[in-house]
């Protein structure tokens, strides 16, 4: 009800007066003169109906459309007062979007239109894999930066059609060719082939190139191949992008891929000539080059002719055959020979004078044998003559696990599922000794045929400076990782120790005192199941091949009995693996098969 003594003409709403008077930052005592009205009066209205508490939005709301009627009831309306109401209108729109956006679920299109139509289009997926010019100079002068003086040299010869490198162990080679093929590839947009004796081996460069770019750039590549985006040159026009595959030695199905070809651990692939075919296809054309770079195996290997130069001259008239030193004098810097091939030879004395300060010689002599060091560090070819497993009858059962065994899965919780294993544990004689070796093996199901009808070695594992208490805890480990129903342990020395807590978690762990007759079974059983082709392991697992290849017959020091010893290595273990194998196949009797190979469905086992 309107005060009788206002001034107003028309009947009014004093109170929304009031209030619309003190929002716009009237004092009460100023409202009450101004409205003719009792101060009391005026702040009752205002502590009774809490304006102070008001949100803005009110505030605002009921300001708008006290003009807005204003406006619209004015007989004659100027252009301005029709400017004045088309804005009052949009802002009583807007008002209504911010009453959207906080009520419940709201959110920020409510506000904005354009924020939803700018959802509704499809967007423009970021580029993948991209690695700008700008990327290219922070990864070269990275890669650069670390190189020792011998991948110095490697990287002068980068364009060399063929390069052929024999290595000592562990020198960085692969470490080094991954950087340098991407490096070559973001250059050149040439696609980069890796192929290794297995798929795993092959992700080795997959690993190296994926975190030197994500040191580098902080950017992540992903995909099983890496198609490298390349972005614009300086004139903006766009690059090409590349792929690097990382292929097993499966040759059939590396066919149709072009690119420069790396293939590493050369000599150890298996049906190295139908791969080197495959190799010189995919680099066909000029642009490309292949590299080889591997550590010595035996002079039987069938990449023996390449480096030799033997392949080249074969079925050429003596005047046209190429005349090539492969001696170290003669490819310690790199030559490039008649037959068009760039050949080095790096020893580790080769890579300690490159500036590779990450070995202890010494050390390494005192714990290898002259021979044994001769062909890991040295780069001597081996004489598998005398083995009881030389190459040729091992080669044959490394396959591409990766590729062949479908129901391994190696970084499962439970990489075989349910399926049986058998370990072969060969302990370390002393905790500052040799190596403790490992290594699970699942044996053949009964009756089948294939990879299910074979040993598979799934895992191996080696532990240095160990005492007896913790050898026998890393065997527990694996009986929680796998389903083991064998455990065959050598029980001489430090092994006595580690089979008796053994036996308290698993009763029925075998122990095998070692002697000549037992070490000649097993080596006869070992050499059975290989020739028979009844074992499978990775190709990559070239130390377990080493292994097997140091087992040779030796007389004892009575002169009247034959035994077998290994070459051992402290270091790396490389006898320990081979028997540690022998023990996990010792496990199956002799006569375990039906005469073709095939796994009995039952046999007696004597324990």
């Amino acid at each position: 009800m309107a005060d009788q003594s206002a001034p107003f003409p028309i009947p009014y709403d004093a109170r929304r007066v009031a209030r619309g008077y003190y929002w716009r930052g009237w004092g009460v005592s100023e409202i009450a003169r101004e409205l003719n009205l009792k101060p009391s009066t005026v702040q009752s209205w205002k502590d009774r109906e809490a304006w102070d508490d008001d949100p803005v939005i009110r505030r605002v709301e009921d300001s708008l459309e006290m003009r807005l009627n204003q406006l619209i009831f004015r007989d004659q309306k100027s252009g301005a007062d029709f400017k004045e109401i088309d804005l009052l209108g949009r802002q009583i729109e807007r008002m209504a979007r911010v009453r959207r956006y906080e009520a419940p679920g709201g959110h920020e299109g409510d506000l904005n239109p354009n924020v939803a139509k700018r959802n509704a289009k499809p967007k423009k997926p970021a580029a993948t894999n991209l690695l700008t010019p700008e990327d290219l100079a922070q990864l070269e002068a990275a890669f650069l930066g670390g190189l020792f003086a011998y991948q110095e040299g490697w990287w002068d010869n980068v364009s060399r059609r063929t390069r052929f490198i024999l290595k000592s162990r562990q020198i960085g080679a692969t470490f080094y060719f991954a950087r340098e093929a991407l490096i070559h590839g973001l250059k050149t947009g040439n696609n980069q082939i890796f192929l290794s004796a297995s798929r795993n081996q092959a992700n080795i460069f997959r690993a190296y190139i994926i975190d030197f770019v994500f040191t580098v750039t902080g950017k992540q590549l992903k995909g099983e191949h890496l198609t490298i985006q390349r972005g614009e040159d300086a004139e903006g026009n766009r690059l090409e992008p590349f792929t690097m595959y990382f292929l097993g030695t499966n040759f059939r199905t590396a066919q149709g891929y072009h690119g420069d070809v790396y293939i590493d651990e050369a000599f150890w692939i298996l049906g190295f000539e139908q791969l080197a075919g495959v190799a010189a296809g995919m680099a066909s054309q000029k642009r490309y080059r292949r590299t080889y770079f591997s550590t010595p195996s035996t002079l039987a290997h069938d990449a023996y002719g390449k480096w030799s130069g033997e392949e080249f001259n074969k079925g050429r008239a003596k005047d046209q055959r190429a005349k090539i030193d492969i001696s170290h004098g003669a490819l310690k810097a790199g030559a490039l020979g008649d037959d068009g091939i760039w050949r080095q030879i790096v020893t580790i004395y080769d890579a300690e004078a490159g500036g590779c300060d990450l070995f202890d010689i010494e050390e390494l002599q005192r714990e290898y044998s002259v021979e044994r060091f001769e062909n890991l560090f040295l780069c001597d070819f081996i004489d598998d003559s005398q083995s009881s497993f030389p190459l040729s009858l091992v080669k044959p059962c490394m396959i591409d696990a990766w590729e062949v065994w479908q129901d391994f899965h190696p970084y499962a919780l439970r990489p075989f599922g349910d399926f049986e294993v058998w370990i072969g544990y060969d302990p370390a004689e002393s905790e500052d000794g040799d190596n403790a070796s490992c290594v699970v093996v699942a044996p053949p199901m009964p009756g089948a045929k294939g990879a299910a009808g074979k040993f598979r070695v799934l895992e191996k594992l080696q532990f240095k400076g160990k005492d007896y208490e913790q050898q026998a805890a890393e065997i527990r480990k694996l009986t929680r990782k796998y389903r083991v129903t064998e455990i065959a342990i050598d029980g001489t020395g430090m092994g006595s120790s580690v089979f008796q807590l053994v036996a308290k978690f698993f009763p029925m762990a075998r122990r095998i005192d070692y002697s000549p007759m037992v070490k000649t079974q097993m080596v006869l059983k070992a050499k059975n199941v290989f020739a028979r082709r009844r074992i499978e392991f990775d190709a990559g697992w070239t130390d377990l091949a080493s292994a097997l290849m140091s087992i040779h017959p030796q007389l004892t020091k009575s002169q009247r009995q034959l035994t077998y010893v290994a070459r051992r290595s402290a270091e790396t273990g490389h006898g320990d693996l081979a028997w540690a194998l022998l023990h996990a196949l010792f496990c199956e009797p002799m006569d375990a098969t039906d005469g073709s190979g095939v796994r009995k469905s039952s046999v007696e086992v004597n324990r």
